[in-house]
């Protein structure tokens, strides 16, 4: 076996949530290429269709699955799904996520909760039902944020709360579970890369934000795909607990 086998994921099999746009199809496409079959989850139908076809074109099987991270009875029914169709779940991307940007003293307690419900109890619920059937060797990789770990100057306290929380729950997980599972559970913390979400900030405040980068520019989805990969796959299979920041260098500035 090369050293580059380890980073193979054939036979094994991937559920990725928030899988229809962004960051989600990276993963998907990703996960696929090194040889997984896939899961896809996500709210709208529509356009989770039309990746999964893209995805498809690797030669890999495709299942998707309309889902509410939010709502743990269709967590669990992904997770059912995806048992039902390939007989076992490998890999979870709990990618699923939301943001908001209002000031700390006009956010309404809905708007709070609705990132929390969504970013960090989806992403609990998601791993609690993959958890009961993943069998050793398994691996749990949670998208948190480098928002977690530092500000970018927006008002963005829910979603900053909630992808810290993603790095305790990591953590949390990785010390129940690696020992007695031989579950491992690891953390993606990603910088500034262009999704849905980045879409909504103001005109200008990547290009603002990139003085605090050392790279000098905003991530490629495919080297945070990459990152993932190995993260899922046996070329990572000493490292659990771990929050690996994706940032071209925007933490230690």
């Amino acid at each position: 076996m090369s050293i580059l086998d380890l980073f193979r994921l054939d036979d094994k099999v991937a559920i990725v949530t928030g899988a229809s746009s962004g960051l989600g199809v990276a993963f998907a496409h990703a996960l696929a290429e090194a040889g997984a079959d896939v899961v896809l989850g996500a709210r709208r139908t529509n356009k989770l269709e039309s990746v999964a076809d893209s995805v498809r074109t690797t030669g890999q099987r495709v299942h998707t699955v309309q889902t509410d991270v939010a709502d743990p009875d269709q967590c669990q029914r992904l997770v059912d799904e995806a048992m039902a169709t390939f007989g076992r779940v490998d890999i979870l991307i709990n990618n699923a996520g939301i943001g908001t940007a209002v000031p700390a003293t006009r956010e309404t307690p809905e708007q709070f909760r609705s990132v929390i419900d969504v970013n960090l109890n989806g992403s609990y619920w998601m791993a609690q039902a993959c958890g009961r059937v993943m069998q050793p060797g398994s691996s749990i990789i949670n998208i948190s944020s480098v928002l977690g770990l530092t500000t970018a100057g927006l008002p963005q306290a829910a979603y900053s709360a909630s992808k810290a929380a993603i790095i305790g729950l990591t953590r949390d997980l990785a010390q129940q579970w690696t020992g007695r599972k031989g579950i491992r559970v690891n953390a993606i913390a990603p910088g500034f890369f262009t999704s849905e979400m980045t879409d909504l900030y103001p005109e200008g405040y990547l290009e603002m934000g990139m003085f605090r980068v050392p790279c000098g520019r905003k991530g490629d989805p495919r080297e945070l795909a990459a990152s993932a990969v190995w993260l899922a796959s046996d070329a990572a299979g000493y490292v659990t607990g771990q929050t690996i920041a994706i940032d071209g260098g925007m933490t230690v500035t």
